[in-house]
Formats: C-alpha cells, structure tokens, sequence
C-alpha cells in the first residue's frame, strides 16, 4: 500500500512599505517622533508652551499666575479649551469617514498634516526671523495651531482602531510607567519556571516591544528638535515632521485601498 502525500502551500505574504508603514510599531514610532519633535519645538520657541502634552499648562499657567503675568496666564488656559474643541471635531470628523466606509486612519492623518502644514505657516509668517523671542501677542495663534495638530494625533490613536491596542503617542507619562511595570514583571518570571510565569513574561514582552519604540520616537523627536531650532533658528523644521505624517497618510490609503477586501 503507497501513500501519496500532497503538500498544501501556504500564500506567501508580500512585503509591502505602505502595509510595514502602517504597522503597531514603525506607525507609533513616528507619530510619536513627530509629537516630540512638535511639542519641543513649541516648548522652546513660544518660552513653555505645550503642545502635546497639553495638560501640563494647567502647571505652567499657575506659575504665571503666581509671577503676575496675567496675559500669559490666560494664554496657557486657553490652550486647554482649543485642545478639546479639536478632539471633539476630530472625533466627528472619524465618525462621518467611517459612515462613508472611508479610511478613518488615512483620513485623520490627513488632517493632522493639513493643520501642520498651517501651523508651519503661520509660525513662519508671524515669526519669519527667529530669534528665539517671540512676541506675547503671537504665542497664541501659533500654540493653537500647534495644539490642534496635536488633539488630532491624540484622537487619532482611540478612533482610527487600526493598532493593537491604545498607546498615547503624545504623553510618555503613562507609557514609560507602564513600561517599567512590564520590566519588572518579565524579571520577575525569570525566576518563576511555572506556566504561569512564561505566560506573563510573553505578555510583557510583547506590551515592551511596543511601548518601547513610542518612548524612542519621542525622546529623538525632541533631541532632533532641539538641534534643528538652535542651529537654523527656524519654523522651517517644522517641515520634518509634516513630511512625516504626509507620508504616513499616503501610506494608509495605499495600504487601505489596496487590500483584497477593499472595494
């Protein structure tokens, strides 16, 4: 009796940038490059302004405070309000494109480099020689193009539903805790040989494989930032990371459009 044994082959996957692009890990390393870059590029510029990490003017706007500096006061409070009016925007605008079964990641994308595009204009055109002094009455309008740019990357992350799981890529705050926690956990299962043990240090691997690459992103973006401003005292190098996230939005359409279920 002769057997006869058949092999089944199994599709290959073909590499595609657009698809590597869009991915958990290259995806939140850049957005969150871009946000360290942006939010210290605003921070140095605009003398403490957050951009990104907008909450952290609640603090800065009572130090003002404290010092008397009433318009400035107001400024830092008022970023709050600009912030949440962009959000809620933000999410409509995710809301309708997934009504219209377009590309909500695509589609945002879009529209956090639209508004980096004007950030970078209105940055360049109100303060077209730099000199690290920047007039109170201009910080405003341009800390709120900022901010806006950046509640839309901050939506982006809970209403596109493309990544694993939700990792801020504007704030490391709860990422570098969450972080240090895994650490200690997947230590801690080295000396455990049960099941038990192997499952959890498994788990925090894979959370440490993607938390890891939004920390470095971030902590680049804003060194990269810090040279490029003190060397060209310049905007201008707000358009690395508008490349950036244009580049990341033509990607996710590519890779949205081009998918065997996509109509």
């Amino acid at each position: 009796m002769t057997g006869e044994m058949t092999s089944i082959s199994k599709p290959h996957r073909i590499f595609s940038i657009s698809g590597y692009l869009v991915g958990d890990r290259p995806a939140g390393f850049l957005l969150s490059l871009v946000a360290g870059f942006i939010d210290t590029s605003a921070f140095i510029i605009l003398f403490g302004i957050f951009t990104a990490h907008v909450t952290g003017n609640i603090a800065l706007a009572g130090a003002s405070f404290v010092d008397q500096e009433e318009e400035s006061t107001l400024t830092r409070l008022l970023m709050i309000p600009v912030f949440m009016l962009s959000v809620a925007l933000t999410s409509l605008l995710a809301r309708f494109a997934r009504r219209r079964q377009w590309p909500v990641f695509a589609v945002l994308l879009t529209a956090e480099a639209v508004a980096l595009t004007i950030f970078l204009i209105i940055s360049a055109t109100l303060t077209p020689a730099l000199i690290l002094d920047v007039q109170e009455e201009y910080i405003f309008p341009i800390g709120m193009s900022g901010v806006v740019a950046m509640a839309i990357q901050n939506t982006l992350m809970k209403e596109a539903r493309v990544f694993k799981s939700y990792i801020p890529t504007t704030v490391m705050t709860g990422n570098t805790t969450q972080l240090t926690i895994d650490l200690v956990q997947l230590i801690g299962a080295k000396f455990d040989s049960g099941e038990v043990a192997k499952q959890e240090a498994a788990e925090s691997w894979e959370r440490i494989s993607r938390y890891l690459p939004v920390i470095i992103g971030f902590a680049i973006g804003g060194v990269a930032a810090a040279f490029l401003i003190f060397v060209s005292e310049s905007w201008w190098t707000l358009v690395f990371p508008t490349i950036i996230i244009s580049v990341l939005a033509i990607a996710a359409y590519v890779h949205h459009y081009t998918q065997p279920s996509a109509s």
